[in-house]
């Protein structure tokens, strides 16, 4: 029996909390629309009364570190944060207990080593604080050596056979350069995962390398330019995360959800997203609670959640943060994702955080704002009022415009997953080919520089709408393209190809690694150069010449523009396992090892991972499928026609006369699909038992793309028309009508 605790209200039904959740007491509404909505609200207002103070009330930031450390201390941390100097022990020891008593105020009773595998998600080993006393009690220590270096198994996370299951130990390492934060009770210090050899086992290693890599080749730039006073170029990332919502108790009902985070089976629903009337509509109270509820817990955590909005698809959604430094987005965009999926469960809701959970509608994307910046301020790729006579942002814009092209491949490998397989490319998502949108103003700009003519500078007019109340203001020189996987928005580059659910780590230290090559190219010209200008302009318009090809401002879903990038050489990657073996060429292998972000060891082992990791993923599909079919879809259509059997004997039985056309061509149509739907299973599971064993795992996975997948279609295509014929009563799983509509 659950206990209520009653809550005051003026005027109503009668208010209770059950575990958590408010619910109104309403003999007019049904259990499962009882949560109340507007006490919910109630309180989240007065949560939200003091958001500055809530802020970063969880985070040991620099304001915490200030007030909590001695001066010296203070300046050595910060040295270490700012510059990467290595921690002294004895400093380290300082830092660990400041950092332990705030924990322990805050109530945290242990503490973890919060890293990043070779996997979507993260990885923490909680250890407490207590260290016994001879007396029999205890008090709580931390230690610098504690705080700075940890020791969790190695051979139980992918490695790409870096190491194998005898070989188990790893060490983790702090990560100075971002803030510790308390997660329920635990103090989370983030790190680095590293194994015995010294090899990279995680994503942000190699992230923090090439953002050193960038900086260390922007800073030769920038001084051939006179900026001597920066010292720091950092990268900086805003990534907007879109995720679908439905209710927790159909989501539960669902093998395949719940094995593969989306829906294997699932017949279109009256209604999609064709009447476009979810996309910025009012949010639904319930989904607004989630909301706050989830800006409170990532506002706590120091997360610059900032906007929020209903997406295309029904049950879609979008969270977007402000920027912040790549490595620092990185964790908190890994942090949202844990912590929409926990704040959902306690709204009785259930977060889809998977490209493609429902055919027939949108998936979901994550868009990645990347910049970079100085630590004096100054946004290298800001154009300026005249981006045409402002050579410094020409010259890192065409370095951007040339590593994209040389390396289109790896921009796609660091996109590539099975769930995105299913999005790209299909009028929801840009397509697998990569190229770059910069608008009329900036490609005219660089095809008068290309040609030697001068470029006209267009003045801004004003929007003029037709209401005189209205106000006017300046129209942009250019316009956005939704449809571009890489496109100039202002003073960034928003890369629209990645997954929902994946890490935005690699895609980062892809951009990072490709952009500080093509500048340290740059510099190696310049540095020599007798006359800079003359050098410059002409390596900036050598430069255009060469790579204008990646340039494409029209509509990247057309028919046409697949012919056009096949006559310009561009690659057309269309499937994870096409992407792949791109990863290990000579081309790519030298560039990450000169740039010290991987060792060819390294390459290799994350190829294996992601080879394995498609391998894997189409596996447990496969074989969900064919568990709901045995278990569930074929004996449910089978009781339905033993219903419909049924009936027509007992209207036979009654009279001869008795018409049963309908339920006997009704039992026809589903006893052919059910013929087609046996066929399919069979088809499927003799497939999965001749899986190739004992060879490379590139051939499994050609093995899996070529027939594996097609199979499963075939056996999906007579199940979802079966749904559409089966009584209500008889099928075994929330429809998409109930999913995409209940919330």
């Amino acid at each position: 029996m659950m206990e209520r605790e009653p809550v005051p209200w003026k005027k109503g039904p009668r208010l209770c909390r059950d575990r958590g959740r408010f619910l109104v007491e309403n003999p007019s509404l049904s259990p499962k629309f009882q949560r109340l909505e507007v006490l919910v609200m109630r309180e989240i207002q007065q949560k939200t009364a003091s958001v500055p103070e809530l802020f970063g009330s969880m985070v040991f930031n620099d304001q915490v570190m200030k007030a909590r450390l001695p001066k010296e201390t203070y300046r050595a941390l910060k040295k270490t944060i700012e510059n990467g100097k290595s921690l002294d022990p004895s400093v380290a020891n300082v830092v660990a207990n400041a950092m332990k008593d705030w924990a322990v105020e805050k109530g945290a009773t242990h503490y973890t080593h919060w890293f990043q595998p070779m996997t979507d998600i993260t990885a923490e080993k909680h250890d407490s604080f207590i260290c016994p006393q001879g007396d029999g009690t205890v008090i709580m220590e931390f230690s610098g050596k504690e705080l700075v270096k940890g020791e969790p198994d190695a051979s139980s996370f992918p490695s790409g056979g870096l190491r194998a299951t005898f070989e188990a130990r790893g060490y983790t390492a702090w990560d100075p350069s971002s803030y510790a934060f308390i997660k329920e009770n635990t103090l989370c210090i983030p790190t680095v995962f590293y194994s015995y050899g010294g090899e990279a086992l995680d994503r942000k290693t190699p992230l923090l390398r090439s953002m050193e890599a960038i900086n260390k080749q922007a800073l030769r730039i920038l001084k051939l330019f006179g900026a001597d006073d920066v010292t720091r170029v950092n990268t900086t990332v805003g990534p907007e995360q879109e995720y679908f919502l439905i209710d927790r108790e159909l989501y539960d009902q669902r093998e395949d959800l719940i094995m593969c985070c989306r829906t294997l089976f699932g017949a279109k629903p009256p209604k999609g997203q064709e009447l476009e009337d979810h996309y910025f509509g009012a949010i639904k109270p319930r989904v607004a609670a989630y909301m706050a509820d989830l800006n409170q817990e990532l506002w706590k955590l120091g997360v610059l959640a900032k906007t929020e909005h209903n997406e295309v698809a029904p049950s879609q959604h979008e969270l977007a943060p402000i920027f912040s430094n790549t490595n620092v987005a990185t964790d908190h965009n890994q942090l949202t994702m844990e912590i929409m999926k926990k704040v959902a469960k306690r709204h009785g809701l259930a977060c889809l955080l998977h490209e493609k959970p429902f055919d027939g509608v949108n998936g979901s994307g994550k868009h990645n704002n990347w910049s970079i910046s100085t630590n004096t301020g100054v946004n290298l790729l800001e154009p300026g009022d005249s981006p045409a006579e402002n050579a410094q942002f020409l010259l890192f814009l065409t370095a951007v415009i040339k590593a994209v092209d040389e390396y289109q491949d790896l921009l796609r490998i660091s996109v590539a997953s099975p769930g995105n397989d299913h999005r790209l490319g299909a009028n929801e998502a840009p397509p697998a080919i990569i190229s770059m949108f910069l608008g009329d103003e900036l490609t005219e700009i660089l095809e008068a520089i290309e040609n030697s003519t001068d470029y006209s500078q267009k003045d801004k007019t004003e929007m003029k709408v037709g209401v005189h109340i209205l106000p006017r203001f300046p129209k942009d020189t250019t316009d956005r393209n939704r449809t571009s996987p890489f496109a100039f928005t202002g003073n960034k580059f928003e890369f629209r190809m990645l997954g929902s659910k994946s890490s935005i780590s690699g895609p980062n230290i892809v951009l990072n690694t490709i952009v500080a090559e093509e500048l340290s190219q740059f510099a190696d010209v310049l540095e020599k150069a007798g006359d800079f200008n003359a050098a410059l302009n002409d390596l900036i318009r050598t430069t255009i010449r060469e790579h204008k090809r990646i340039i494409f401002n029209g509509n990247n879903y057309s028919d046409e523009w697949v012919a056009e990038a096949e006559r310009r050489g561009l690659l057309n990657l269309k499937s994870t396992v096409d992407a792949l073996p791109y990863y290990i060429s000579e081309k790519n292998q030298a560039l990450f090892t000169k740039h010290k972000i991987y060792t060819a060891t390294e390459i290799h082992s994350r190829y294996e991972i992601l080879l394995e990791n498609y391998c894997k993923t189409i596996s447990i599909e496969a074989l969900t499928m064919l568990d709901m079919v045995n278990k569930d879809i074929f004996p449910a259509v089978c009781r339905y026609m033993d219903a419909l059997s049924a009936t027509v004997l007992h209207k036979a039985g009654v009279s001869s006369v008795i018409s049963s056309k309908a339920e006997e061509a009704r039992l026809k149509k589903l006893s052919a699909l059910c013929d087609q739907l046996y066929q399919a299973n069979e088809a499927l599971g003799e497939a999965m038992r001749k899986v190739p064993c004992g060879c490379d795992v590139k051939a499994q996975a050609d093995y899996y793309k070529d027939t594996v997948i097609d199979l499963m279609q075939r056996l999906r295509t007579p199940a979802d028309e079966l749904e559409t014929l089966t009584g209500k009563t008889y099928w075994p799983y929330p429809t998409y009508s109930q999913m995409l509509f209940s919330v």
